[in-house]
């Protein structure tokens, strides 16, 4: 049985359980909870998320001063006054189940419950337009390895390791597929529902997408442009790069829309072309947000001055400019002696002429 990884790394694994691709139109509700422990760790740590369409609407960390579910949605909280208090007694049960579950396990495996040791869960549905049940999902994975898995027609299971092969026998035995299947196609259903009502008017918003086109060039002197669309909603958009105005397909690579975890999505599309050729390819955008389609181009970086000219001219002409006004000075005091000079030396030679003038 294999050991745990760091609760980071965990938190990041799980997280991406939820972001799954949804058939178009479709929304998802998912319940994410992580279950850790560690050496000198008194309780094992619970961390819960709850996502609506990859959005995180409610969380819930048993290390928090008073643990509670809290609301986290990016629209105001409308929950009935009592909601928060039995979600969060449900949770905390759900940290007693995980508990008794890890304790089974590594009893199967004769293993410490003092090591590094965890419990990943993920339940969810997908309704599609209109709140028509589309699908159910529950999972779980034990230290990263034995996995349980409810398979798609909510009656059977799926189980990797011998833990999970025995939790799995014994769960068969207790019915408890039927228990999830009919929360999955309607307690699940209608929670997903108030939900989307909740954030109506979050949901029927459309962001247009910011867009920009970045150069680097490869290790083999080639170069990769690359198109880059982001915080757009809704999440259909198209990415398209042409040569000379035709369509570009070879070395050409389009990742999926991809949540950005703030309720927007973001995408981008990579072209690989010779250098010298760049202005030769436009990238194309089409999104719902735009009034119609736009075309990128990558745009060299206009020259700049160094700034070491620029601090060298400035201090050649401060210099020269000192130069200059110390030599007006130097001229005005020059003249002005010259001419005390003069009028000294006409007053010295026409003295004896002075003295001889009558007193007024």
């Amino acid at each position: 049985m294999k050991t745990s990884v760091p609760e980071a790394l965990l938190l990041l694994i799980l997280g991406n359980l939820a972001m799954t691709r949804h058939p178009e139109g479709s929304h998802s509700l998912h319940y994410l909870h992580t279950l850790l422990t560690w050496p000198h760790l008194r309780e094992p740590h619970l961390a819960c998320a709850v996502f609506l369409d990859d959005i995180l609407i409610e969380r819930l960390n048993t290390r928090a001063e008073t643990p509670r579910l809290e609301h986290c949605a990016p629209w105001l909280d409308q929950q009935p006054p009592d909601y928060w208090e039995k979600s969060t007694i449900d949770v905390l049960f759900q940290l007693e189940t995980c508990k008794s579950l890890l304790k089974s396990v590594l009893q199967i495996y004769n293993q410490s419950e003092t090591g590094y040791h965890t419990v990943q869960f993920l339940m969810g549905c997908d309704v599609l337009p209109g709140s028509n049940y589309i699908r159910g999902q529950y999972r779980m994975v034990f230290n990263g390895y034995d996995y349980i898995a409810l398979n798609e027609d909510l009656s059977t299971w799926t189980a990797v390791g011998k833990a999970a092969e025995m939790i799995a026998q014994e769960w068969q035995k207790k019915n408890h597929a039927q228990n999830l299947k009919r929360f999955l196609e309607s307690g699940c259903v209608n929670l997903l529902r108030s939900q989307l009502d909740y954030g109506k008017e979050f949901f029927l918003r459309t962001d247009t997408p910011k867009l920009h086109v970045t150069h680097k060039v490869r290790a083999d002197g080639r170069i990769t442009l690359r198109c880059w669309a982001l915080d757009f909603y809704h999440a259909e958009l198209t990415l398209t790069w042409q040569r000379d105005g035709s369509n570009q397909n070879l070395d050409v690579e389009v990742i999926e829309t991809r949540p950005a975890g703030d309720g927007t999505f973001q995408k981008w599309a990579d072209v690989v072309v010779p250098p010298g050729e760049e202005q030769r390819y436009t990238c194309h955008v089409d999104h719902e947000g735009l009034p119609e389609p736009l075309t990128l181009r990558w745009e060299p970086p206009k020259p700049s001055v160094p700034i070491m000219t620029i601090v060298t001219g400035l201090v050649l002409g401060a210099v020269l400019m000192g130069a200059v006004v110390t030599f007006l000075i130097w001229k005005r005091r020059t003249k002005g002696k010259e001419r005390v000079g003069s009028e000294f030396m006409f007053l010295w030679e026409h003295r004896a002429q002075l003295r001889v003038c009558p007193a007024i």
